[in-house]
């Protein structure tokens, strides 16, 4: 009797559910965009309201416990994936690919069409690579840095690099996302990734229209305030194409397919021999491991430029790996209590036609974004949940995978507690608040998925 009252008392209602979910994000809103606190603090005190929460429900602290590791278990690969990427950014940066691809930017970009070459080489190295993550924390912070050179707003350059990055990785066949999705819907990966293109290009038609715009006001920089830079840089490495054979590399293991934890710890390894081509560089024991803990440290004479230099390290990537796990946290703790699944499951009974089920699909993606700040998540839980109704509506399966990757992926990077969001923010060094009005595809990519499907009609399906 007691265990049967115990049970009942655990189980958790739609008004509930809605009730805790609001709670949760009007706490986290008002501290993060009212008060303007680091995410860390307000998700922290979100965890601590839902653990004696949970006990009050009836929970035991086992199963308050569980939720927690299995909240944070999705996130062990993308975490150690985090403190690889510190490492390659600081031995690229010792090892001069970056201020390489600096220097030709310098060259080759202009700060009036800036922006929409930004966005255009961010969605192409997205395409080879199939990461998000690496594009931003390789070209990314290169563009960033010329950018800010060019007297560019740098969260208008991290929108530009976002929406890019995003791009590539929603259309590459290399990215992890765009394997989920179209693994999960069963479908072959190449007729999903055609799908994607529909809502795809004309979101990224859009944001280079309005990158392109934006950067029309741009000032001009006078010729010889950039020959100072390039000159501050030769100064500091040896630039020439040998600098840049940790990017070739990283390139080439993207096209042999080889995982991103053996690709990011190769490239490291690769720029680290690069670095003997580096006469400053020096190659020991202590130097390596200042190097790889500490980030590169830069010594130019350029204040502006040592900052922009100075990245990268195990430690610089810590903050962001602490909001991560506490991101994952609270996410298992909804999950757990099963206040997701209440809120997803509820939506079914009103889902009656191909519309209003790509519309929930999508709307599902979002809100799990929002609540739990996982992409992975943010595919799987509606996916499995609204799978069924797609073969119920004779919806074909390429439309869900669609509809996941575009409300699963892409979006996590606007959301500031996010596994994305936290990592462009600690990568580029911009505030999400900043940059998230500028990355125009992730709003875009989603809410052209859902207008198309208002005009999808039913087709019958070829046997």
């Amino acid at each position: 009797m007691e265990v049967s009252k115990r049970m009942h008392n655990k189980q958790i209602g739609f008004i509930e559910a809605l009730c805790v979910m609001l709670m949760v994000l009007g706490l986290l809103g008002t501290l993060i965009i009212g008060f303007k606190m680091s995410p860390h603090v307000p998700i922290l005190m979100v965890i601590t309201l839902l653990l004696f929460y949970g006990r009050l429900r009836g929970f035991s602290w086992d199963e308050i416990h569980d939720g927690i590791i299995e909240g944070i278990r999705p996130g062990i690969i993308p975490i150690i994936i985090f403190m690889l990427i510190g490492v390659l950014v600081a031995t690229w940066m010792a090892a001069g690919t970056i201020p390489t691809i600096m220097v030709f930017g310098f060259h080759l970009l202009s700060a009036r069409f800036f922006l929409p070459l930004v966005f255009i080489i961010c969605g192409i190295v997205g395409m080879t690579v199939g990461s998000s993550f690496t594009t931003i924390s390789t070209i990314g912070i290169a563009l960033l840095g010329v950018g800010q050179l060019l007297h560019v707003n740098s969260a208008l350059t991290a929108g530009a690099v976002v929406s890019g990055a995003f791009l590539g990785n929603n259309l590459s066949p290399l990215s992890d996302t765009t394997n989920l999705a179209a693994g999960l819907a069963e479908v072959n990966l190449y007729q999903h990734i055609k799908a994607m293109a529909a809502p795809a290009i004309p979101a990224a038609v859009i944001s280079l229209l309005i990158y392109t715009w934006l950067g029309h006001n741009a000032q001009p920089v006078a010729l010889h305030q950039l020959d100072q830079l390039t000159r501050a840089l030769a100064q500091q490495f040896n630039l020439n194409w040998v600098t840049l054979l940790p990017a070739v590399w990283l390139l080439l293991t993207a096209w042999f397919k080889i995982p991103a934890i053996a690709a990011l710890l190769s490239s490291a390894g690769v720029a680290l021999l690069t670095m003997l081509n580096q006469p400053s560089m020096v190659f020991s024991g202590p130097a390596i491991d200042q190097l790889i803990m500490s980030g590169f440290q830069a010594h130019t004479g350029d204040r502006q430029l040592d900052t922009l230099l100075s990245r990268g390290g195990i430690n610089g990537m810590l903050g962001s790996i602490a909001l991560i796990i506490l991101a994952l946290t609270l996410g298992g703790l909804l999950i757990k209590y099963g206040i997701i699944n209440q809120l997803i499951h509820r939506t079914e009974g009103v889902i009656n036609t191909p519309a209003k089920l790509i519309l929930m699909t999508t709307l599902s993606a979002v809100g799990i974004n929002l609540l739990v700040g996982e992409q992975y998540l943010s595919i799987i839980l509606p996916g499995e949940t609204y799978k069924p109704l797609y073969k119920k509506l004779n919806v074909p399966a390429v439309m869900l995978s669609r509809t996941l990757d575009g409300g699963g992926a892409a979006v996590n990077s606007l959301i500031p507690w996010g596994v994305s969001g936290v990592f462009i923010a600690g990568t580029l060094g911009v505030s999400p608040l900043a940059y998230i009005p500028f990355a125009f595809y992730p709003y875009l990519e989603p809410l052209i998925t859902v207008i198309l499907g208002f005009f999808w009609h039913k087709r019958p399906v070829s046997r």
